[in-house]
């Protein structure tokens, strides 16, 4: 587990919060794995308290698993909370792409071509991919800024967990390069104000993504076993 320095005026919980979380989501902490309150409280410095408090706010959001007579552990990944995600994601970003071939300021769009070079530049070397991951992740919360969105993209985020876990467990095995040409597309369709091809774009995306993902988790040992 990594530690992060403690941001001022932040209590034992937050940071407890923070860093539990956080490393959960980078899956340093891996699904399945066991967790141990002694443990924790010993390595944050803090009493059992506010780790017993976090550790049952993760778990009302899906990332902790306490079971009776067992202990506590980081939940698997659960396929159905994914499904969930990527209904909602697509839905959503296929009404985000629509308000951006209408308008979209200039200055993100200048970030966003900035974020596909950095892509590039990561899908030609061998790994790297949890940076291509906060890339990609980054790509589609610009997508979301520049539509005047960013609270929508907050609330997508919070149903994401499984689904990000999930991408970012896989990305080792996905086409860097493809999730790269896909973005190009994304960016040329505002570019052009090519309204009429969002829909089709968005299925294609979606297509891709759920085939990739389907395959890996019911064909990868070494991926499936994090999975429920």
């Amino acid at each position: 587990m990594i530690l992060y320095e403690r941001k001022d005026k932040e209590t034992g919980k937050e940071y407890a919060y923070r860093v539990l979380k956080g490393n959960i989501m980078s899956l340093e902490l891996k699904p399945g794995e066991f967790l141990s309150e002694l443990e924790l409280a010993d390595k944050l410095n803090l009493s059992r308290t506010p780790i017993r408090e976090v550790i049952m706010k993760l778990k009302g959001e899906h990332l902790i698993e306490v079971k009776p007579q067992s202990g506590t552990y980081v939940s698997l990944i659960d396929i159905d909370l994914i499904e969930e995600a990527i209904f909602m994601r697509f839905a959503v970003e296929e009404k985000i792409l629509k308000l951006a071939c209408e308008s979209f300021p200039s200055d993100i769009m200048l970030e966003l071509e900035k974020n596909i070079f950095a892509q590039e530049i990561i899908a030609d070397m061998k790994g790297g991919e949890t940076e291509f991951h906060k890339l990609d992740t980054s790509f589609h919360e610009l997508l979301f800024k520049g539509t005047g969105k960013a609270r929508v993209w907050d609330n997508i985020l919070n149903i994401s967990t499984h689904y990000n876990r999930m991408r970012l467990l896989t990305q080792k095995k996905d086409s860097k390069k493809s999730v790269v040409e896909q973005h190009k597309e994304f960016l040329n369709v505002i570019k052009n104000k090519d309204k009429d091809k969002v829909e089709f774009l968005i299925d294609e995306h979606m297509r891709f993504s759920m085939k990739s993902w389907d395959y890996l988790i019911k064909h990868d040992s070494e991926i499936s076993k994090y999975f429920k």
